[in-house]
């Protein structure tokens, strides 16, 4: 099959950037810590101000998961982009993630009533989740990129 050259890197975000075990169990455990460390905050928060029992339940949880999925694919596969503006390969993946993110609360919205809130936390949510995760993935690739300066200067 013959593919257009201005195609060639978008196919599959690379394929020849292959899953291995340790990417993979680097995103499992990214996801683990994350979800437990969403979950613990949420749960002191409600016992802070007198909630004992979580008022939504267990689909709560399976949201959570759900969209903490959606949201730590989008920021592996972005990380793999051929965008050389490192803040353009974020929004490319924030843009059609959050609007996963939105369309996943909307199809919840039929399987229960949403909050009157419920977009507006999912936006706050999401966003601070995946401005944190470029964050921290700025400052590593530029601790690799000076590192691998000082590598070349020696």
């Amino acid at each position: 099959m013959v593919m257009a050259e201005w195609l060639r890197p978008f196919v599959l975000f690379r394929l020849e950037k292959k899953m291995n075990k340790k990417k993979l169990i680097r995103i499992v455990s990214i996801y683990s810590i994350i979800y437990t460390a969403i979950t613990l905050l949420s749960s002191v928060l409600y016992l802070c101000n007198g909630i004992y029992e979580d008022p939504s339940g267990n689909w709560h949880e399976l949201d959570r998961a759900i969209i903490l999925l959606i949201g730590i694919a989008a920021f592996e596969l972005c990380t793999n982009l051929p965008v050389k503006p490192l803040a353009l390969r974020y929004l490319i993946a924030y843009i059609p993630s959050l609007m996963l993110a939105f369309a996943y609360v909307w199809f919840s919205g039929l399987r229960e009533p949403l909050a009157k809130t419920a977009y507006r936390d999912i936006w706050i949510n999401f966003t601070s989740l995946f401005v944190l995760l470029c964050i921290i993935n700025t400052v590593i690739y530029v601790f690799k990129k000076k590192r691998g300066q000082k590598g070349e200067r020696q």
